[in-house]
């Protein structure tokens, strides 16, 4: 299995990082930024999906990509970075609720500050992105449905989870093509996931330091699973991306 994870497009809150009097949104949208990332993003895959004739490993996807399954968060600028993807390569596509960022759909000020929030709700998914399959769950409440602020430790937690459920989807099995699997989701929920994979202290390096994954917004990052053997092929790719749309 190759799993790639693909940080969304930069949204508003990523652009207003530096803005102190800005009011991050619960569910941001993507910036004009954003969008054209995104749109960069499916056409470079696009154009690299098929797999070449070649001897041996692929592990930088210099003779192609051959991706099988697209998953996404549902926040609102994970959908839509994957979705210009998944049209262009037509794969299927499917909502995966538990790779949502860290904290989940909550309030930013005010009395609403921390408070759990609805999220995005079925009808809407079903106007804008008809192709993306859903949950059975989600219903016309809202996907986050107002639960509670997410802790670190429940997203490590979920993370833990989410390896494990990837793992019974798409490992490799005998007799069966690889699977080549991207997430679409969050830089947060990147930290705990590769830290859940490679078994190592979320936000602990040694001599007292903080760790932190970096990831660029639509960069790709690949994992590969083989046997009984993880390979962090690449980290932070952007390569495909102009020098003018390289947003953290």
């Amino acid at each position: 299995m190759e799993l790639y994870f693909i940080r969304h497009g930069q949204s508003q809150n990523n652009a207003h990082w530096n803005d102190r009097n800005y009011i991050e949104s619960p569910d941001p949208e993507l910036t004009r930024i954003g969008i054209d990332q995104a749109e960069i993003l499916a056409a470079h895959l696009e154009k690299s999906q098929i797999i070449r004739e070649h001897e041996g490993w692929n592990p930088h996807n210099r003779h192609g990509f051959g991706l099988t399954h697209i998953y996404t968060s549902l926040m609102e600028r994970a959908v839509h970075t994957a979705a210009p993807s998944a049209k262009r390569l037509q794969l299927p596509f499917a909502a995966w609720a538990e790779i949502h960022e860290s904290g989940g759909i909550f309030g930013r000020d005010g009395d609403q500050k921390l408070k759990g929030l609805p999220g995005k709700s079925r009808p809407y998914f079903q106007e804008h992105f008809p192709q993306l399959m859903l949950p059975a769950s989600l219903d016309g409440t809202g996907w986050w449905n107002e639960r509670p602020f997410e802790t670190e430790e429940q997203c490590h937690l979920r993370a833990e989870h989410v390896w494990v459920e990837l793992l019974s989807r798409h490992r490799d099995r005998d007799g069966q093509p690889e699977q080549r699997v991207v997430f679409v989701s969050h830089g947060g929920f990147f930290v705990h996931l590769m830290c859940s994979i490679l078994g190592l202290p979320w936000l602990h390096a040694s001599q007292g330091f903080k760790s932190w994954f970096l990831l660029n917004n639509c960069s790709i990052s690949r994992i590969d699973v083989r046997r009984a053997e993880v390979t962090l092929c690449y980290l932070n790719h952007t390569d495909h991306l102009p020098d003018s749309l390289i947003t953290g």
